[in-house]
């Protein structure tokens, strides 16, 4: 059985690593990022529901009276 020769791994995954790198930065480097971020107003819709104009109560378990 062939001896695996590994002489050369420390190269290739060094190249590689440099390379997806620079890959990286320039894509980044090309993307365009906003100078000033506007604000967005957030206003909240007040929506009619059937349960907020009443008045409910939950009855618990052990607040109900024992049979």
């Amino acid at each position: 059985m062939p001896q695996l020769d590994t002489s050369t791994w420390f190269i290739t995954i060094l190249s590689t690593t440099i390379t997806l790198f620079i890959l990286m930065q320039l894509k980044t480097s090309l993307h365009n990022f906003p100078q000033t971020p506007s604000i967005k107003s957030v206003e909240s819709t007040k929506t009619d529901k059937p349960w907020e104009s009443k008045w409910t109560k939950i009855y618990s378990p052990l607040s109900l009276p024992q049979q």
